[in-house]
């Protein structure tokens, strides 16, 4: 697939995927809110006969692959990648194609279960990003329904009760869009410390790779709540940044240190990677590929290694400004 073919797609069947209905809509134009931050009047519209988005509260537009190049915080070549795995028209629940209706009533989309993780297709991708039994007590299994197909994905929870979805072919989210905080550690014990991601699966590689970690835990869930998460920054005296390492990521780092220059930049410790997950999913294979028997364990040996060369009162954080 090229971004010609790509851009050929009905974007509001991207939308759909992702998991984003119409507010109103007629044969022309459809209006959404805003699929990059949290809104309440719906300002992003869509032009169904040339197939374009214009954002009005931020003033951008574009087609496709401008909208996923934003939305995933994607290259090109990510985006189509990620677009020849979704079969549009159709959706991938278990080893079926299922075909979306063109149309959608928003009383058709709903969540019909939350529970404990069980599903192996979802512990199987887990698995392939990096990530063990350690973190399944951060993330639940989310059941929902659009029109009347049945679909599961990993759900990880933000503050307004919304949830993140992820599958090996889906990425997306129900209700709500807001920023997730974890608290870690010993709950009677008031937090000052701390670390900031974009996404769920960066801050559960953290809980991987550093299980006795205490302290907090935000994940943006997107960029475009940076300032939300600027504003729950001001709980802390410690704060560590896990960016992501391309443009986007260095954005938010440089606005994050503009208001608390006191930040560190950790992204160091994965400089060679876009993010900590690519990361850690790296070093397992590895350290599999020459015989390791406890590549969790050597890599949290790797890390105390690291851990040790840093100021000794900031928790084994890497500075760079």
């Amino acid at each position: 697939m090229n971004c010609k073919q790509f851009n050929t797609i009905p974007l509001e069947e991207v939308l759909l995927s992702l998991g984003h209905l119409p507010t109103k809509q007629n044969e022309k134009e459809a209006w959404y809110l805003n699929p990059f931050a949290s809104e309440h009047q719906a300002s992003f519209k869509l032009d169904k006969l040339q197939n374009l988005w214009f954002l009005h509260s931020e003033g951008i537009g574009g087609d496709n692959t401008d909208f996923l190049m934003k939305y995933l915080n994607a290259s090109v070549s990510e985006v189509l990648s990620w677009a020849e795995k979704q079969n549009f028209s159709s959706f991938h629940q278990q080893e079926k194609l299922l075909t979306f209706p063109k149309t959608i009533q928003k009383n058709e989309y709903q969540i019909t279960g939350i529970h404990d993780l069980q599903n192996q297709n979802l512990k199987n991708y887990l698995q392939e990003r990096g990530l063990s039994e350690a973190v399944y007590h951060y993330i639940k299994e989310v059941h929902f329904t659009i029109g009347d197909k049945n679909l599961y994905a990993i759900g990880f929870e933000n503050q307004s009760g919304g949830f993140e979805l992820r599958n090996s072919f889906y990425k997306g989210s129900l209700l709500s869009k807001d920023i997730s905080v974890m608290h870690l550690g010993d709950q009677s014990v008031k937090k000052r410390n701390a670390v900031v991601f974009e996404g769920f699966m960066d801050a559960l590689s953290l809980i991987e790779m550093k299980r006795f970690f205490s302290g907090d835990i935000i994940v943006m869930n997107s960029t475009a709540l940076l300032s939300r998460t600027k504003e729950q920054l001001k709980n802390y005296s410690e704060v560590y940044m896990f960016l992501d390492n391309d443009n986007t990521g260095l954005k938010c780092k440089s606005e994050i240190l503009q208001s608390f220059p006191h930040a560190l930049d950790c992204s160091g410790i994965y400089s060679e990677h876009k993010d900590l997950n690519e990361y850690l999913a790296h070093k397992i294979k590895a350290e599999k590929s020459t015989g390791a028997e406890h590549p969790y364990e050597n890599l949290q040996e790797s890390r105390e290694k690291n851990e040790q060369q840093e100021s000794e009162n900031k928790q084994g954080f890497k500075r760079k400004r």
